[in-house]
């Protein structure tokens, strides 16, 4: 019942800005890529955090005119920095928490630009990539752990910003190619051809670049960093193939898939196998 109503909701939506992509155009492309960029899920409220965030060093960055709200588990110099996807926040690392602590490592959160704690009402990829490179150059980690669009945004940073400090990246459930990512929000609005061209247009400004050539696996050709790549065959979010072309480009890759786990990729024994990537010489 709840995905009937999911489906009539979006498309009754999709239908909305299609009419008024002809009598009002510019309304009905302000309202697609606001629905695009805008979480509507992932924020948290400082009084009621999480029980796994509560037992963190909560610290506010300033970086340009944003906040960006950092949960730090103090330990020793080898530091580990964890990145959530979209309509998601820090909380989402609970259940491989406690096997990064068992290392004694120092670990680092954050919430990304309109998630969690953090300020901003507009998401998008070079935004989070700023974020993520800002708070690598504070705290070097050596190790970044991305989850879905988080991973896209650590690669483009990686990419954008080379930072000496990262030596190993894993990888869960990430997609690659930008075009998709919009492609399936134009499908599942049923967008017509015009507002499907201003959402793109606009995604090239925001990105500074064509949106067919804001490419994940293209951002990875050169990093020589050693990986792991997970993703689940049955991954209805993103497909499995978007990891795969990021694991053939990165030269130094090992690429896991599961099966059963889904977009969101809990599974202890495969956060034992990260723990393990970790450490490993």
């Amino acid at each position: 019942m709840k995905k009937i109503k999911y489906f009539l909701l979006t498309k009754s939506v999709g239908f909305y800005i299609n009419v008024l992509s002809f009598i009002q155009p510019d309304k009905a492309n302000t309202l697609a890529y606001k629905l695009f960029s805008e979480p509507r899920k992932g924020k948290l409220n400082r009084e009621k955090l999480p029980k796994i965030l509560q037992n963190s060093k909560l610290e506010i960055v300033k970086f340009q005119n944003h906040s960006v709200q950092t949960y730090i588990w103090e330990g020793n110099e080898n530091c580990i920095l964890l990145v959530h996807g979209w309509e998601s926040n820090a909380s989402r690392w609970g259940k491989i928490l406690p096997h990064l602590k068992k290392t004694g490592s120092t670990i680092i959160a954050l919430d990304g630009p309109a998630h969690g704690l953090s300020s901003g009402i507009e998401f998008n990829v070079p935004k989070y990539a700023e974020f993520i490179h800002f708070i690598s150059e504070k705290y070097n980690p050596k190790t970044l752990i991305s989850h879905s669009i988080g991973g896209a945004a650590s690669i483009y940073s990686l990419y954008k910003y080379p930072n000496s400090s990262i030596e190993k990246l894993v990888l869960l459930g990430a997609p690659s190619e930008m075009k998709i990512i919009v492609h399936n929000y134009v499908t599942m609005l049923s967008l017509n051809k015009k507002v499907t061209a201003f959402l793109e247009k606009q995604s090239e400004i925001k990105f500074n670049l064509k949106i067919d050539a804001f490419s994940a696996h293209l951002f990875s050709e050169n990093l020589l960093l050693k990986s792991l790549i997970a993703h689940d065959k049955l991954d209805k979010v993103v497909l499995v193939s978007e990891s795969q072309k990021i694991a053939k480009s990165l030269k130094n890759a090992e690429f896991i898939e599961t099966e059963g786990l889904g977009h969101s990729m809990h599974n202890d024994e495969l956060y034992q196998k990260i723990t393990r990537f970790v450490f490993e010489t």
